[in-house]
């Protein structure tokens, strides 16, 4: 059983940043490829980013390509979404999820686990 934590939400102005922090527990994190996604109000849970076992492969939706960048560092058994630009529309609840696949999913369900979630909210 992983447990996830994320943080590092908050509140920021438009064009602002911020760093999400996710840190699994166990011993096995470089075992899992290691995703974010996001649920603004009143929308479905959608994929942000991802990022492969080793870091070498990423993923990202098409609107937040060249604004956000995900990375782990494996030796800290944390992965980071760093959050730049930032728009109005990037406000909402953030989430670190962990699949054990080898590949890197884009879906929710292909996840099997997820953190508690953090807030983040861009004002204009």
């Amino acid at each position: 059983q992983v447990q996830l934590v994320d943080s590092g939400g908050g509140l920021v102005q438009a064009g602002g940043s911020l760093r999400l922090s996710c840190a699994p527990s166990g011993r096995t994190f470089s075992s899992y490829v290691m995703g974010w996604f996001r649920r603004a109000p009143g929308k479905e849970r959608e994929f942000v980013a991802a990022i492969s076992r080793g870091g070498s492969s990423t993923s990202y939706t098409d609107s937040v390509k060249g604004r956000f960048t995900i990375s782990r560092d494996n030796a800290e058994n944390t992965v980071y979404l760093q959050m730049s630009s930032l728009r109005p529309e990037d406000t909402a609840d953030y989430y670190c999820a962990a699949t054990v696949r080898s590949y890197i999913p884009r879906g929710e369900l292909s996840y099997d686990y997820w953190g508690q979630g953090t807030q983040v909210t861009v004002s204009s």
